[in-house]
């Protein structure tokens, strides 16, 4: 196959393989859709056409690595994603989408360098994962709620430790750990991300923390 025409078929391949994805955000209105998948994908092509291209001319002249521009797209990548990560409360939005940019650039670095093969079965498992698994893991979302635990305690070794162990005891999951000190430094003010079982009696919990010798104050919303 001409070169010309090889570059032609890898760059609309990795168009319509970077769309495949990008449909799917798109289609749930996710920050990076259709049009960023497509470009992220062709551009990653083309710099490993361009990394092959200089390899094949200059290297009877010098000692070229051609996977050295393609992994730059792999690291570069994430500037884009993070653009794509949103922070809400205690939940973190757009990291799915994030995950799905920098898997298209690799899609298309592997168009790029002419392994068609990979490339379009990696396609189909990120489509699959996207949008068939986003089911499963509404379902599992269902079984539970987020809320807030706020308990003021003493600066006591080990009482973490006895909080964390109750509240797994319970099935309730931590998700982020705040700290607050006060003035005389004798209490301790923490507030708890957490993840609750969908039907979970908060009450029983808060009864059951005050238990626990060096906690004076404990509420949930």
């Amino acid at each position: 196959m001409p070169f010309i025409l090889s570059v032609i078929v890898r760059l609309i391949l990795a168009g319509i393989m970077g769309g495949i994805v990008g449909y799917e955000r798109e289609h749930t209105q996710r920050p990076a859709g259709f049009r960023t998948h497509i470009l992220v994908c062709v551009g990653a092509a083309l710099v490993m056409i361009t990394s092959e291209f200089i390899f094949e001319r200059y290297h009877a002249l010098a000692n070229l690595d051609p996977a050295r521009l393609g992994a730059q797209v792999i690291s570069g990548i994430g500037f884009l994603g993070a653009g794509t990560i949103i922070r809400e409360g205690f939940s973190v939005k757009g990291l799915t989408t994030a995950a799905s940019l920098w898997a298209v650039s690799c899609v298309g670095i592997t168009v790029g360098a002419g392994l068609y093969s990979g490339a379009v079965v990696a396609t189909i498992f990120i489509f699959i994962t996207l949008l068939a698994l986003k089911k499963f893991e509404t379902s599992i979302s269902k079984t539970s709620r987020y809320g807030t635990i706020f308990v003021q305690l003493e600066s006591r070794p080990g009482l973490i430790g006895e909080i964390s162990a109750l509240l797994e005891s319970c099935g309730v999951i931590i998700r982020n750990i705040e700290y607050e000190n006060d003035q005389n430094k004798e209490k301790t003010s923490v507030k708890l991300a957490v993840r609750f079982p969908v039907h979970f009696n908060g009450a029983n919990l808060m009864n059951e923390l005050l238990k626990i010798p060096g906690i004076k104050k404990a509420s949930t919303k």
